[in-house]
């Protein structure tokens, strides 16, 4: 029979029926396209001797009518309690309920700490109340509407949106936690955020077999076949800076998406072929059957510990109401709910299953029924009486909370010059054996010039100086994105690479015995997946610099979800603060549309309630001060920087030593080569690259009437410090706000309003910048010198 397991020699109708029955019944399985030979061996192991059907106790069958009992029971009761609330309903797949039950179980018995869990609607609730562990009462609650303003329900977001945590005690009365993502209505967006807390809680745990914390996704079949997030997310599982062992993926396939049959809605045959691309096997599995819906989960589970590698669950069923219980299918899809109406449930065919084999009896399925009945009931019934235990998220952290609430707090960001000093040396000192290109000796050359103590430091030096200082302190850095490593503009040269065998050396890593560790990586090409996996990263690991660096700005347009549904307002929606720094380079070159602009406007759209800083530094000393402020406060804020592409080499854009070892970040910069304010007769209000292209036209013109004031933040707002700043120049008739960018983006929408508030009534508030524009650039670099020497002009004219 060749590689026929379990069956070493047969008739031909004996192998043909094995293959049948092993393959062609309840249970369809793709791992043929798997190139490895040991894995397709292991898995023909496992399902051929035992036809795919092996045998299951009568007590493991009774724990899965229990699971169906409670599901649809659950189900039914907010069904008729409840009528017309949207909820997106698990009926017709059910058997979700005993397959997680199973994933537990087993993950229980291999002593894992924790599964965490990302899902869109479908079955959100009933996998919250009977997998988390969250009350009936908190649940029904949130139903009547009785929330306290104070939670996140109150504030933010719907019931089938929350997150939580809880313990779950499984058939052996063994416990394991299990957790749930909050997530927005994208629905797969979530993917890459769990992918990313999980391999924060594996880095800080230093589980590096990555087998004590486990990410499983459940996903809809449409969403998975549609969303590009999906395929991002697949590619992140084999890539050393973002592998966190295998993904146990669930897809609870109710064969539509919303009105939308499979034909119109993918071009593969099945909707699980995008996992295909990283060669993960993929059980299809009928889910009107629990046994074989439980045995691949037990498959799946032991193929993920075992090979750490992503697997794929296609769980077969429908969807017995429309997408929502207020939605009625019958309009789009007639004959479908006709079958799905004389369809018995799953809970019904097992049960009658159950009872021909004699293992339950009707009476004993009855009495489950009026019990779980029951418990609901009363649960109302209380939920009804007063407001019910306001419910929060627990937050996803890789530590206890207590480790995170006594890390302590720092004001002060300068460092001195001893500890420069230290740094210094060892991110300049290499290996004897190691190559160095010679081309990057100048670059070492210019960094130890500090050690003289007359050292002009550039952007690149500065970062590398806030890195090195915070790992000194213990604090980690993870920086990630395209190209990140070296750096888009090769400034950063993080890592250094061996001419002569393509070793590579990260010195940061080598400063002091006892320090934290920085990971540098470059990311796979893509914007959204690795957003999404660093803002996770930076919920579970908020005691960690966490940066994303876009390889230019406007390239977090393909991240827009993550920043819009996740990382702006996830404390709003979901009490989970985060304190993810964003690198965006930014700035009017003459490099054409898609290159000059990382949207300030954007984001200061969406600035309220003091959710971020947005800040736009124009020194080297600024930007090192930012970086150590983010995670040194512990403010957890987001933190939003446009940082340069010209200024990186700009001889002016540099600063001196002592703004290292003294100062701190300044919201506001001052013009410092004013004597005398009172004859000063305009103000010149701008931030970022094109202040020095104003200073320089300033001093070559020898103009003495004008000040030249930097905002360095933009959000919040420094109110105080704009308006202290701006009385000094009481006599100046002119207040104009500079900016490249056209007058519909950039800052001045949003500074306008708040500058008119801080003049007097006799100085008058003028725009300067490009006029309005659709694109953020010109294409041709001689319009773009042209439009900004004309700019320049204007504002001293």
């Amino acid at each position: 029979t060749g590689t026929l397991q379990g069956l070493d020699t047969g008739t031909l109708r004996e192998i043909l029926d094995v293959l049948h029955k092993t393959y062609c019944e309840k249970i369809g399985v793709e791992y043929m396209h798997i190139q490895n030979p040991e894995e397709k061996l292991w898995l023909q192991g496992k399902m051929e001797p035992v036809n795919n059907d092996p045998e299951i106790s009568a007590e493991y069958k009774k724990r899965i009518m229990e699971k169906l009992i409670v599901s649809e029971g659950f189900e039914h009761f907010l069904h008729t309690r409840f009528i017309g609330h949207k909820r997106f309903s698990l009926e017709g797949s059910e058997t979700l309920i005993p397959v997680l039950d199973c994933a537990l179980e087993k993950a229980a018995d291999d002593d894992v700490e924790e599964v965490f869990l990302g899902m869109a609607h479908r079955g959100r609730l009933n996998v919250l109340s009977n997998i988390i562990g969250k009350s009936y009462n908190k649940i029904f609650s949130e139903f009547e509407d009785e929330l306290d303003p104070d939670t996140p329900q109150g504030t933010g977001d719907v019931k089938y949106h929350l997150g939580a945590s809880g313990i779950y005690t499984t058939s052996k009365n063994k416990n394991i936690k299990v957790s749930i993502a909050s997530n927005p209505s994208h629905l797969e967006w979530v993917n890459p955020v769990v992918e990313g807390i999980v391999r924060a809680k594996q880095t800080r745990l230093n589980d590096t077999d990555r087998s004590k914390i486990i990410p499983l996704l459940i996903h809809g079949d449409a969403a998975f076949a549609g969303q590009g997030v999906v395929a991002e997310t697949i590619n992140l599982s084999q890539l050393k800076g973002y592998r966190t062992g295998g993904t146990i993926h669930i897809i609870i396939n109710n064969q539509i998406g919303f009105t939308t049959a499979p034909e119109d809605s993918r071009s593969t045959s099945y909707a699980t072929d995008v996992a295909k691309m990283v060669q993960a096997p993929i059980f299809h599995v009928n889910g009107d059957d629990p046994e074989a819906s439980v045995w691949v989960t037990q498959l799946a589970y032991e193929y993920r510990q075992k090979f750490k590698k992503d697997v794929v669950i296609d769980l077969y069923g429908y969807r017995r109401h429309g997408h929502n219980e207020g939605d009625d299918p019958v309009y789009t899809q007639p004959i479908m709910y006709k079958k799905i109406k004389a369809h018995p449930s799953v809970k019904q065919i097992y049960a009658n299953n159950l009872i021909a084999e004699g293992i339950i009896t009707e009476k004993e399925i009855q009495k489950l029924d009026k019990s779980i009945f029951e418990e609901l009931d009363k649960s109302l019934k209380s939920s009804k009486k007063k407001i019910s235990e306001s419910f929060t998220p627990d937050r996803p952290l890789a530590m206890s909370i207590e480790e995170y609430e006594n890390a302590p707090k720092k004001d002060k960001t300068n460092v001195s010059f001893e500890r420069l000093s230290e740094i210094v040396k060892a991110i300049t000192k290499f290996p004897d054996d190691f190559a160095i290109n010679p081309k990057l000796q100048k670059h070492i050359g210019k960094r130890k010039e500090l050690l003289t103590g007359n050292a002009r430091i550039d952007w690149a030096f500065a970062e590398a100086l806030a890195f090195g200082s915070l790992l000194q302190e213990g604090i980690p850095v993870r920086l990630s994105g395209q190209d990140s490593a070296r750096g888009t503009f090769s400034q950063r040269h993080l890592i250094f690479t061996d001419m002569n065998n393509g070793n590579e050396y990260l010195p940061h890593n080598s400063i002091a015995k006892k320090q934290a560790k920085i990971e540098a990586l470059d990311s796979l090409l893509s914007e959204a997946a690795v957003l999404g996996f660093e803002f996770g990263y930076s919920l579970a690991s908020p005691l960690s610099l966490v940066l994303w660096e876009a390889q230019f700005g406007d390239f977090a347009n393909s991240a827009q979800v993550i920043i819009d549904n996740f990382i702006v307002c996830s404390e709003t929606k979901w009490k989970q603060p985060n304190n993810l720094t964003l690198l965006l380079p930014h700035g009017q070159e003459g490099q054409g549309p898609e290159h000059s602009s990382a949207r300030i406007e954007r984001f200061l759209t969406l600035c309220a309630e003091g959710n971020m800083y947005v800040c736009y530094p124009t020194t080297p000393a600024q930007y090192f001060h930012l970086l150590r402020r983010q995670i040194l406060n512990y403010t957890e804020r987001p933190l939003i920087v446009f940082t340069p592409k010209s200024l990186l080499r700009l001889p002016a854009a540099r600063s001196t030593t002592d703004e290292f070892t003294g100062g701190k970040f300044s919201e506001l910069i001052d013009d410092h080569s004013i004597k005398d304010a009172n004859k000063i007769k305009r103000v010149l209000l701008t931030s970022g690259k094109v202040y020095y292209n104003l200073l320089t036209h300033k001093d070559i013109n020898e103009i003495k009437d004008t000040a030249i004031i930097r905002i360095e933040q933009y959000y919040p707002f420094p109110k105080d410090a704009i308006k202290e700043t701006l009385s000094k120049y009481s006599n100046a008739s002119e207040i104009f706000w500079v900016q490249e960018e056209p007058e519909n983006m950039g800052a001045w929408n949003f500074m306008f309003p708040k500058l008119l508030k801080l003049v007097s009534k006799k100085q008058k508030i003028k725009y300067i910048g490009r006029s309005e524009s659709p694109s953020p650039a010109a294409g041709s670099s001689k319009m773009f010198q042209k439009n900004q020497e004309e700019l320049i002009n204007n504002a001293f004219k």
